[in-house]
């Protein structure tokens, strides 16, 4: 495989602007090329896709890529299959497929990707390149015609990972919802990334990006902790029963 996938935790980390802190990744996956970015701002719902776009358009031509949001396309599944990069941004993640599915673009998408368009992911985005979005963090407001995503690797990731409970909490902590996921889905396994981290793959080879490293949550008892620059075979993640031949996965 020559994939090029971007998978990100987070717009924002800590105090720092929107994406400021993803420059160097965003770079590692379009690699400095001259790229037409196809932005998907579906997971936007509290403000309007040409706002979502004008926050995204900024980052990108400053870091020298091309963008324009795919809702300007009056077809938008052919805006994809034109598309030199996709990039697809946070929100609300069943907000975010449910439009994807009805755009017809989810095949499309992983057809791109597939064969080697650079995508870029980040919260949402992040979600809907696993098997399924069953361990996104988002409250589902509405509801897609299936969780089955892009399978764009081949196992669940959550984003926006943080141990512990704050203060006050009497909900569940981060580990206790992840250890439902792995209770009732065994022998499946879970990606965390923590806020500012990122996994970079090729689609044979995931390679961990930012400082805060990532998880791998073997099972709700064993959790093994993955450094920065730290790179591991995708297949060491298991994923769905089924799914050995993840590049063709069906929805």
């Amino acid at each position: 495989m020559n994939q090029r996938i971007l998978l990100m935790s987070s717009s924002r980390k800590d105090s720092l602007g929107y994406l400021e802190h993803a420059g160097d990744q965003i770079h590692a996956v379009l690699r400095r090329e001259k790229r037409r970015v196809v932005f998907v701002p579906y997971a936007g719902v509290t403000f309007s896709f040409d706002t979502y776009e004008g926050m995204v358009k900024p980052v990108f031509e400053q870091l020298g890529y091309e963008l324009e949001a795919i809702h300007r396309s009056a077809n938008p599944r052919a805006a994809i299959e034109q598309a030199d990069a996709i990039a697809v941004g946070g929100g609300n993640t069943f907000a975010l497929l449910k439009r994807m599915y009805e755009a017809d673009i989810v095949e499309a998408i992983r057809a791109k990707v597939h064969a080697g368009t650079p995508y870029i992911g980040w919260s949402a985005g992040s979600n809907v390149a696993c098997p399924t979005i069953r361990t996104t963090n988002d409250m589902p407001i509405v509801q897609p015609p299936t969780l089955k995503a892009l399978a764009l690797v081949p196992f669940q990731i959550n984003p926006h990972f943080i141990s512990g409970k704050p203060a006050g909490h009497n909900g569940e902590s981060r580990e206790e919802r992840l250890a439902e996921f792995l209770e009732i889905n065994a022998p499946e396994q879970v990606f965390a990334l923590p806020e500012g981290s990122a996994l970079l793959s090729d689609g044979t080879t995931g390679t961990v990006l930012g400082e805060r490293g990532a998880l791998h949550f073997e099972s709700k008892d064993t959790v093994t902790k993955l450094a920065e620059n730290e790179s591991f075979a995708l297949s060491r993640i298991t994923g769905p029963a089924g799914l050995q031949n993840w590049a063709r996965f069906s929805v």
